[in-house]
């Protein structure tokens, strides 16, 4: 049975890799391959930070949790993947104590952090072991899925029927990001806006405040630096850089690596300036069977942390519908 997927982000590619290992034929047509370099593609090799940071308030735990345990053992099977683990630090000024924490009891090495230790403002802070993935090694790594016949076209198509017409498939699992609010008719699409750095720095921990700003440092394996961030802007479609973001950037990375980044001085050191767009929903993100389609988008910044636990989930609601097929064919 042939699948056609719509996308070739993380999503995408990792639904590729879990259908083919359910015996699925799989092609992929997407506007983008690995390796591309557009502003509009959510999982660019480029901007990416993509830390396995599971989150306190987002749904589908289940989904997060077999995405945490797929890229743990990844790391540890297989290092050329750009997948490593790292020490993780998370603080908050939005609540008092640990109890929305659900992954304590999933994630390695999870201990509460005392006051003195604390981000200036933190309510809350604690650490535990996690995964760096940089999509630059990560996204070709994956794309060997040619290697188990996964046909690659690059194709933009303006509706599900058409990619389903070129494929010559009867099923189709969509996940065309900023491209749904067409395909799909999904008016709650939208672009978040994201401005990120990279910089030259043998800083090798993950870092992130959340509450009143959203602060992060996310190393980047084989590539002698990091992603540091960030912001969040819904709807602002501007791909051009924000000046005034990047001494705020800086300043705010600086606080949260307690110290270590202290010394960073951007007119000397390396640094570059990245501006691209998350494909977000209004009400969350979208994984449902609808005839014989499948969708898988709207994840936002989240992505990576939903990703392999998505690509269960589709090929679950796949397999239905391949069942259910075959009960219609054996009425007729």
């Amino acid at each position: 049975m042939y699948v056609t997927i719509i996308g070739s982000g993380i999503i995408g590619l990792l639904s590729a890799l879990v259908l083919t290992d359910a015996q699925y034929k799989v092609i992929i047509i997407a506007r983008d391959l690995p390796g591309g370099q557009n502003q509009d593609w959510a999982s660019l090799s480029l901007w990416a930070g993509a830390a396995i940071f599971p989150r306190p308030d987002a749904n589908r735990q289940s989904l997060q949790t077999e995405s945490f345990k797929y890229y743990w053992a990844l790391a540890h099977r297989d290092p050329t993947s750009g997948v490593q683990v790292v020490k993780a630090t998370e603080f908050y000024n939005d609540r008092d104590d640990d109890s929305t924490i659900w992954y304590k009891h999933v994630v390695p090495r999870y201990r509460l952090l005392p006051k003195g230790e604390l981000y200036p403002g933190a309510k809350l802070g604690f650490t535990y072991q996690s995964m760096a993935v940089n999509p630059l090694v990560f996204l070709p790594w994956i794309k060997e899925l040619e290697a188990r016949g996964v046909r690659f076209i690059r194709k933009e198509v303006h509706s599900i029927e058409v990619a389903k017409h070129i494929a010559k498939c009867d099923i189709a699992m969509h996940a065309s990001g900023l491209g749904t609010s067409q395909l799909a008719d999904d008016k709650d699409v939208l672009p978040i806006r994201g401005q990120t750095m990279f910089l030259e720095t043998d800083f090798d921990e993950l870092a992130m405040f959340q509450g009143s700003h959203y602060t992060y440092v996310t190393p980047r394996m084989y590539s002698g630096g990091a992603i540091v961030g960030g912001g969040s802007q819904e709807g602002n479609l501007d791909h051009n850089v924000d000046e005034s973001l990047r001494p705020d950037i800086l300043r705010r990375v600086k606080r949260l690596s307690m110290g270590r980044l202290q010394s960073l001085d951007p007119s000397k050191d390396s640094t570059k300036d990245i501006v691209a767009f998350r494909p977000g929903r209004k009400g969350g993100y979208r994984i449902e069977g609808d005839g014989s389609v499948v969708h898988a988008y709207g994840f936002g910044s989240l992505w990576y942390v939903y990703s392999y636990g998505a690509a269960l989930k589709v090929l679950e609601l796949v397999d239905t519908m391949v069942n259910s097929l075959g009960e219609a064919k054996g009425r007729l």
